[in-house]
Formats: C-alpha cells, sequence, structure tokens
C-alpha cells in the first residue's frame, strides 16, 4: 500500500496546481463575460434580456446540479468527473466563441455550466482526499485564494482581450489553459470514489435540480423583473415546495443522495450557513461597489478591476493564514472573528460619498478580504471534515451551493434594495423634476441610464443630472451597505452560537481520519 501511496506524496502538491487551474478558470469565466456583455450586445444583436442570460444561463445550470454532480463524483470517480467537466468547459467555450447569434450563445453558456458543475465538487473533494488535518486546511486556503484572483484577473483579462483581438477570445482564452490542466489531471492526480456508494437516487437528484433552479432563477430574476413579476412568483412558489419535497424524499429514501442528518451536526450546518452569508456580503458588496467606483467615482472598467487587487490581496493573505489561526483559535472563534472584520468594513463603505478617497477604499477593501478569507477557509474546511472521504464529493457540492445561493441572494437583495433608495431619492434631487417625461423616466430607472443621459445633453444640464444621479446613489448605497453588515453580523452570532468550541472540537472524531486509500499516512504528512 505504501508504494501506491508514495507517488500521490510526491505529486500531490502538483495536483493541487492542477485544481487551481481549474478552479482560477471557473473563477475568470463569469467575470470575463460581464466585461464582454457591451461588445456582445453590439456583435450579437443582443436584447436586455439576453444579454442577461450570457450570465444567467451559467450559473442557473450550474448552481442547480452542484448536488447531482458532487454525488456522481463519490460514485463514478471525482478524476473522471473532473476530466469530463474540463471537456464539457472547454467545448462549451469553443462554442461560445463562434456563436452566430444570441440563443447559440446561451445554449454554449449552459453546457459550460454543466462542465462547471461537474468541475468545482470535484477539486475540493480531490483536494480532501489528497490531503489530510493541517496540510488539508491549508490546500484549502490555496484553492480559497486562488478563487479569489479570479476577481480581480478576470475583468482584466477580458477588458485587455476585448482592446487587441476580437470577442470571442474571452471564450477562447479557457481553451489552451483546459487542455494543458487535463493533460497534468490525466497524470498527476489519482482516482478516487466512495468504496461503499449506494444505489443512485434518480428521484432526489430531479427534486434538487428542480428546486435550486427555481430558487435561484427567482432570485436572479428579482432585480431586474421585479418582486411582482408573474415568473418571479412562480419561482418562489415552486422552490420552497420542491425543496421541502427533496428534503422529506431524502429522510425516507433508503440511499439518499444527501443525508439529511448532517444538517444536525452543528459543525456542518453552522458552515454552510456562514458560507452562504460570507459570499452574500462579499458578491454584493462587490455588486454595488463596482457602480460606485466608475459611475460616482469616474473610473473606467480597468480602473474599477484594479481597485479590487487589495481585496485579493487581503484574501490571499488571510486564506493562507487562517489554517494556523484555527489550529491555535479554533474553528468557531477564527470564523467568527472573519465574519466579523467582514462585518466592520462593508459598515465603513455606509460612510462613503460623492468624493471619497479612494486610499480609504483601498484600506477596508484588505479589511474586507482579510475577512472573507479568514472565515471561508476554516467553515470550508469544517464541512469536509464532517464527512467521511467516501462522501467528499456531496460535502464539496454543499459547500459550492451554499456559495452560489449566497451570490445570487447578494445580488438580488442588496441590488433591490440599492435601486429601490436610488429611485426614492432621485426625484427628490434639485431639478430632476423639470426635466421633460422621457428623460426624466431615464434617469429614474438608474444610475447608468442617467449618466447615459448626461452625456448627451448640453453641460449645464449635464452638471445637474449628474450630481442628482451621484447623490441619489449614495442615498441609496447608505441603507444598502448597512444591511449588508446586518447580514454579516447575524454570521457572526450563527458562528458564535452554534459552531462547537475548540475543546468540543478536539473531542470530535474527525471521520475523514477513517482507513481510505485516498489520505497520507500521518506520519508521512508530517514528514512533507
Amino acid at each position: 500500500m505504501k508504494s501506491a501511496a508514495r507517488p500521490m506524496s510526491t505529486y500531490r502538491w502538483l495536483s493541487l496546481a492542477a485544481l487551481c487551474v481549474c478552479i482560477l478558470i471557473i473563477s475568470l469565466d463569469v467575470t470575463i463575460v460581464n466585461v464582454a456583455l457591451p461588445t456582445l450586445a453590439e456583435k450579437l444583436k443582443a436584447t436586455a434580456s439576453q444579454l442577461q442570460w450570457f450570465v444567467d444561463a451559467y450559473t442557473l445550470i450550474y448552481a442547480g446540479l452542484l448536488l447531482t454532480t458532487g454525488n456522481l463524483g463519490d460514485r463514478f470517480g471525482r478524476k473522471r468527473a473532473l476530466m469530463i467537466g474540463m471537456l464539457l468547459f472547454g467545448g462549451g467555450s469553443v462554442w461560445a466563441a463562434y456563436a452566430t447569434s444570441a440563443e447559440i450563445l446561451i445554449a454554449a453558456r449552459a453546457l459550460s455550466g454543466i462542465g462547471g458543475a461537474l468541475i468545482m465538487p470535484s477539486t475540493l473533494s480531490i483536494t480532501a482526499n489528497l490531503f489530510a488535518d493541517k496540510q488539508r486546511e491549508s490546500a484549502i486556503g490555496v484553492l480559497t485564494g486562488v478563487g479569489g484572483l479570479g476577481i480581480v484577473i478576470g475583468p482584466l483579462l477580458g477588458g485587455w482581450l476585448l482592446e487587441h483581438f476580437t470577442w470571442g477570445t474571452v471564450f477562447l482564452i479557457n481553451v489552451p489553459v483546459i487542455l494543458v490542466a487535463l493533460l497534468v489531471s490525466w497524470w498527476l492526480i489519482p482516482e478516487s470514489k466512495d468504496p461503499d456508494a449506494s444505489p443512485l437516487d434518480p428521484v432526489g437528484a430531479l427534486l434538487s435540480i428542480a428546486g435550486l433552479m427555481a430558487l435561484l432563477y427567482g432570485i436572479i430574476e428579482v432585480p431586474t423583473y421585479g418582486w411582482n413579476n408573474a415568473g418571479v412568483i412562480a419561482a418562489f412558489i415552486a422552490a420552497p415546495i420542491l425543496l421541502l419535497a427533496f428534503i422529506v424524499w431524502e429522510l425516507r429514501c433508503a440511499t439518499p443522495m444527501l443525508d439529511m442528518k448532517l444538517f444536525r451536526n452543528p459543525r456542518f450546518s453552522a458552515a454552510s450557513m456562514a458560507l452562504t452569508l460570507t459570499s452574500f456580503a462579499m458578491v454584493g458588496t462587490l455588486f454595488f461597489l463596482t457602480q460606485y467606483l466608475q459611475l460616482v467615482l469616474g473610473y473606467t472598467p480597468l480602473q474599477a478591476g484594479l481597485c479590487f487587487i487589495p481585496l485579493v490581496a487581503g484574501l490571499i493573505v488571510s486564506a493562507s493564514l487562517s489554517p494556523f489561526v484555527s489550529r491555535k483559535l479554533g474553528t468557531r472563534t477564527t470564523v467568527t472573528l472573519g465574519l466579523a472584520m467582514t462585518a466592520i468594513a462593508i459598515a465603513c463603505f455606509a460612510l462613503l460619498n460623492t468624493s471619497s478617497s479612494y486610499l480609504v477604499i483601498g484600506a477596508v477593501l484588505i479589511l474586507l478580504g482579510k475577512g472573507i478569507g479568514l472565515a471561508m477557509v476554516p467553515a470550508t474546511n469544517a464541512i469536509m471534515s464532517t464527512l467521511p472521504l467516501g462522501r467528499a464529493g456531496v460535502g464539496s457540492a454543499v459547500n459550492d451551493t451554499a456559495q452560489e445561493v449566497g451570490n445570487a441572494l447578494g445580488v438580488a437583495v442588496l441590488g433591490s434594495v440599492l435601486a429601490a433608495g436610488y429611485h426614492a431619492a432621485i426625484d427628490h434631487q434639485a431639478g430632476i423634476s423639470a426635466l421633460p417625461a422621457t428623460l426624466r423616466a431615464i434617469v429614474h430607472d438608474s444610475i447608468g441610464g442617467a449618466m447615459a443621459v448626461a452625456s448627451q445633453v448640453p453641460d449645464p444640464l449635464r452638471h445637474l443630472i449628474t450630481n442628482a444621479a451621484q447623490n441619489a446613489f449614495i442615498d441609496g448605497l447608505h441603507p444598502t451597505a448597512l444591511i449588508a453588515t446586518v447580514v454579516s453580523l447575524g454570521g457572526v452570532f450563527i458562528a458564535l452560537i452554534f459552531l462547537p468550541s475548540r475543546s468540543k472540537e478536539a473531542a470530535q472524531a474527525d471521520l475523514t481520519k477513517a482507513a481510505s486509500t485516498s489520505t497520507m499516512e500521518q506520519k508521512e504528512e508530517a514528514a512533507i
């Protein structure tokens, strides 16, 4: 057995590097597409709804399939799922690059979403099987930091590609990287699967896919169509019914896809909730801060992307250090501290005005990144260490799903609050009521519309509209930041109350230490 473990010991950090490439490609993808949306609208004659679905088709398919693909990886092999996922993702990227219509591009994005759903649970579950104990949490920290790196690299790379090449290159850039990752993964990464895999649960899979897609569809569509839209209402009615049916079925099924009893373990359930709230705060904050930097402070998209470098720097540093902090202080204290730092940073954004200094914003972004990295790594490790290695794919899928739901909620909830605040404030700005009805409607709709109008009118009126829109945006930003702060504080209390203390944590049996041919022996871990 030791002869089989030795190559894994020798190459596992290189295997982690290959997994990092997969994570980076996934995290880059959505941000690159966002940068390309204006160009895609022009080249493919896309409507506003089609533009939204260039992003949403990927997100909806990806998040809806995570639980199912994680389960399939456990059963049929995580390396196999990773390789198939990369092939599908690469195929979707090539198809998207040569799309001749908006409908074809949406279909290609959906195919990439299937690939992404196979890739993401596989990366974390393979990592859990490659590493044990201290090194596992350090490896998770590396994956988290690389994922955060994509937040900044995506807009920068996308902007550079669009300036020098055709729009298809924002998708084709994935292909050579995926080919390299495929070769390296095939050579280095060992196969692992659940040796005691139970029969498939097709009913549970269908209910989870339908329930998650309904929930995410409703969340995604709210900012565009509002809470009174028939499709949104139908989605929010269907989602709880389907998800409740999924829970009931899983409780009664002899071989459930997801053992609902896991949620009785506070280490699993509280860590999942902490990840959801952390993602809510991070993505929701980036949503309003990106608009603030470009539409209030007047930065270009490229400059705005560069502005987030302190956030990623803080995240990478704290993600790499959080395993050491967690070992010293325990998971509960570390996650609580990270969420508290996140809440303090977001609260600082409630103090922004139309002339805030970037030095202040950059300092706050560093604090935000540190808080997010400090909270996410031990929370993720808590989820993975609750499950036996055979079920690592399901644990990874729960982790990824929690983050995706938090991401969608952050944009939907905070986006709606920001829009409502802007709408309420713009009508009270001096001079707006005197605008012609057509212009007034555009200015009232969004700050983006207001700035577009301002760029096309004479100077005195331009100044009036610009100032009114920016002041109204700030009036809407303040309550939005405060709500995000409250959500982060809710995470603080959940972590503080429900995550086990360090003494209880040490007393709990780590199921991942159970004899598994996929995990390094303890003395081999200590020797490296």
